[in-house]
């Protein structure tokens, strides 16, 4: 079976990915949402430079609890594609994609293995949306309303029509919606 790439975001009831300062306070994450889950279903994260820069060796300053050092244990065991029209590569942890994008993602999606997690940031799932690479859209809408900030979707060049396939609802106030992508409409 030919693997999926999955968009799994938070995102505010507001639409927004981030604050108008890159913030991302106000996501939630506990044990709850089952991330680790998703994270067993996934082998493969794609990144745009300027969120790999951010997260992709992310380790927390603080003391971590279980559950983050796990989560990022997780994330970082996880093959990593860093897609940027400029930077060639920066350390053997990632590969970097240049140009060539939708044959570079299918030959990729055709290797034998898990789904693949598009993790962003907003450009790079903009790309993704419009050149139809996203299989599935997993939204954890956090009840948060921030006004101002990046929003999830900008330059959509066409209509996208999507199929609810689950939802649900925890009891932090995250509301999960599980889309896939229908191409025969």
């Amino acid at each position: 079976m030919k693997r999926r790439i999955i968009l799994d975001l938070a995102v505010t009831l507001d639409g927004f990915i981030e604050g108008e300062n890159g913030e991302v306070d106000w996501c939630i994450m506990d044990s709850e949402l089952g991330f680790t889950n998703f994270l067993n279903q996934i082998d493969t994260i794609f990144y745009g430079r300027k969120s790999y820069d951010l997260w992709g060796q992310f380790t927390p300053e603080v003391e971590p609890t279980d559950f983050e050092k796990e989560l990022w244990e997780g994330v970082h065991s996880k093959e990593k594609y860093v897609f940027s029209r400029t930077q060639k590569s920066a350390d053997n942890k990632a590969v970097f994609i240049n140009d060539h994008i939708l044959e570079e993602v299918n030959i990729i999606k055709n290797k034998p293995g898990k789904d693949i997690w598009l993790y962003g940031g907003a450009s790079l799932i903009t790309t993704f949306i419009n050149l139809g690479l996203v299989d599935e859209f997993r939204l954890s809408v956090h009840p948060v309303v921030l006004g101002e900030g990046k929003p999830l979707f900008v330059d959509i060049k066409q209509r996208l029509n999507l199929k609810m396939v689950n939802t649900r609802t925890f009891s932090s106030g995250v509301v999960q919606l599980i889309y896939h992508f229908d191409a025969s409409k």
